[in-house]
């Protein structure tokens, strides 16, 4: 049973069949659709009406059960409880993915996480609206870019020192404040919001953003609290071990909802990203089959945004070191960390051939020489220490 019908619930099932399962498949969705890319709703549905993203999905062919619009509320031993319906198992995959974090106040507060917010955004985005935008994270800043571009006055307010300060730091996240000011965005930072009101936001310290519409993007919780009762152990998702097996047997976890134990980064780690949603069902799959696979990638995520492609791959939290390949004034350049003389995560602007060599560096781990690194006229690949 595979409980959540995004992307990482329809590639387990895809991978179980691949795999040769020949078992009965019962998927559940909360959603009433059936399941869609995520990563198009902040890019192009918003702008581009033609596009639809949703999956090739063919469940007949794959002989699966599958439940749209049921949601699961409670996880009983092998028995699966729905807002409908009670499941046996005896495996079960949990892809339930995360939910948007809401703020206070009586305003209606918009968000950018499904396929319909994406939808009913399109609609109201035109020339005049005012847009409030709480956070300059990669979907605020997808958001700004997409409203700006169809003639929204629009306003980002950051609690942090700069955008994306959360996820790559304030030093690096500052680099993009004049991408906000070249489209014509209003950007904010160091301002808290303290309520969302029906006709703006209330922020602390008295002040006031009118604004008609108003879409919080301050980050995603994993969707778990139905789990709370259920024995397993919760840690910031659904800890499983590095096969992502989590501590009930015949349970597993995969995508947003799961936080795994990297080997690599040494450290358990759970990652909103589309490339961990297409891989780690592969790694479920095989070790439900009676594999021992393991799951220990080098993350990697891409953000449009301003006219720029934004990619990071890795993972820096435990860098030691910050490295500028190139000048960030420039309108392209890469941003490296590094641990020991070792590469460990790099962010790259409209440099995709960085960002292709630099995934390989991290994942050899071979160490580099620093002042080959620097020079953006040397491809990564020959900056190996020789």
């Amino acid at each position: 049973m595979v409980a959540g019908a995004g992307l990482a619930g329809l590639r387990t099932v895809e991978q179980l069949r691949a795999r040769g399962l020949a078992g009965r498949i019962t998927l559940i969705g909360a959603e009433p659709r059936p399941p869609y890319d995520r990563p198009p709703l902040s890019k192009k549905v918003l702008t581009e009406s033609a596009l639809d993203p949703s999956l090739d999905a063919d469940f007949a062919a794959l002989d699966v059960d599958f439940h749209p619009g049921e949601e699961a509320v409670r996880l009983a031993g092998t028995t699966l409880v729905t807002d409908r319906a009670e499941y046996s198992f005896d495996h079960l995959v949990l892809a339930t993915g995360a939910f948007p974090i809401a703020l206070p106040g009586e305003g209606r507060q918009r968000f950018l996480r499904s396929y319909d917010d994406a939808l009913a955004l399109r609609d109201l985005l035109r020339p005049g609206l005012r847009l409030a935008i709480v956070g300059a994270g990669w979907i605020g800043a997808e958001l700004a870019t997409a409203a700006a571009g169809r003639g929204a006055q629009v306003t980002v307010v950051e609690a942090g020192p700069a955008p994306l300060a959360s996820a790559v730091g304030a030093t690096l996240g500052a680099q993009t404040v004049g991408w906000y000011a070249g489209a014509g965005v209003d950007l904010r930072v160091d301002v808290a919001v303290e309520s969302v009101q029906p006709d703006g936001l209330a922020l602390a310290g008295g002040e006031w953003i009118a604004a008609d519409e108003i879409v919080t993007a301050v980050g995603v919780r994993p969707a778990t609290r139905w789990l709370a009762d259920s024995g397993l152990h919760l840690q910031n998702g659904v800890a499983v071990d590095a096969g992502l097996r989590a501590s009930q047997p015949g349970v597993y976890a995969v995508g947003d909802c799961a936080a795994f134990e990297s080997r690599r980064f040494g450290r358990r780690l759970r990652f909103e990203h589309w490339d961990v949603a297409l891989h780690a069902p592969e790694v479920v799959a095989a070790n439900l089959l009676g594999g021992d696979e393991v799951y220990d990638p080098v993350p990697y995520f891409w953000s449009e945004q301003f006219g720029r492609m934004v990619q990071y791959a890795g993972y820096h939290g435990d860098a030691e070191d910050l490295l500028w390949r190139g000048d960030p004034a420039a309108p392209t350049w890469t941003a490296c960390w590094l641990t020991a003389g070792r590469l460990v995560a790099l962010l790259t602007v409209d440099r995709p051939r960085d960002l292709l060599q630099g995934r390989r560096l991290i994942t050899s781990g071979d160490p580099v020489d620093i002042g080959r690194l620097a020079d953006p006229a040397i491809p990564l690949k020959a900056a190996v220490a020789t």
